[in-house]
């Protein structure tokens, strides 16, 4: 690889700004110091800017507590994305594995593994997530029935998958499921006549959104939580 692209995806700095530290002579190569940005650099070498070595990193893995407000997704005209809230190099390179809607708030998790993250969304892994419901109705007692059996939504040609609901509250529960079709939490109260006005997801697989985070805060995952997503 090219010595200034491998610097630009090993640390947050751009091209251009490569540039400037190989004419500024910062950057070395297994101890000799270079000025070329076309030189090759093999894995086996020690690349150094000022005396540092910079190495490439290994897959990175986050969780996040979505406020409302934020949407997921790379870019948006009109809203921040949840990207925004991490304060870590080459974002750009980072995914969100299962969104959330605008107003959606809780568990997201971020990763630049694309195996892992397509563990967690794709429909044939049946990766369980489960939200906590707040509804404007109470929660009827069919309401568990018609999710464990599954339900047609508009637009939709196939049921849902079962689903598990526990009641809470006459209008608060917590829903487990295991797809992820668009909106599908509220359009699934909205088939049996209710309406959503709070909605929270809590856990992804076996992964359980830290008590301790705030909404807008990360951390990263374990080793431990890492590893639930079975590849």
């Amino acid at each position: 690889m090219r010595l200034d692209k491998y610097i630009s995806q090993v640390t947050d700095h751009s091209r251009a700004e490569v540039k400037i530290m190989l004419r500024n002579e910062w950057v070395s190569i297994d101890g000799e110091t270079v000025r070329s940005a076309s030189l090759q650099v093999k894995p086996e070498q020690r690349v150094c800017i000022d005396g540092e070595e910079i190495k490439q990193p290994g897959a990175r893995y986050f969780m996040l507590n979505k406020p409302q407000g934020y949407i997921c997704a790379t870019k948006d005209k009109e809203h921040p994305v949840a990207l925004e809230l991490l304060d870590e190099p080459n974002v750009d390179k980072l995914q969100i594995a299962g969104r959330l809607d605008l107003d959606t708030t809780g568990l997201v998790l971020i990763t630049d593994n694309g195996k892992w993250n397509h563990a967690i969304t794709s429909p044939k892994r049946d990766c369980q997530k489960t939200y906590y419901v707040c509804t404007d109705q109470k929660i009827s007692d069919s309401t568990a029935a018609a999710f464990t059996e599954g339900l047609m939504l508009d637009g939709e040609i196939k049921l849902t998958q079962p689903a598990s609901l526990e009641i809470l509250l006459d209008n608060e529960c917590n829903l487990t499921i295991s797809e992820g079709k668009y909106h599908q939490v509220k359009r699934m109260f909205a088939a049996v006549g209710n309406h959503v006005s709070e909605l929270h997801r809590h856990t992804i697989g076996g992964i359980v959104l830290d008590e301790s985070l705030e909404p807008g805060e990360y951390r990263a995952l374990t080793q431990a939580e890492i590893d639930c997503i079975k590849l």
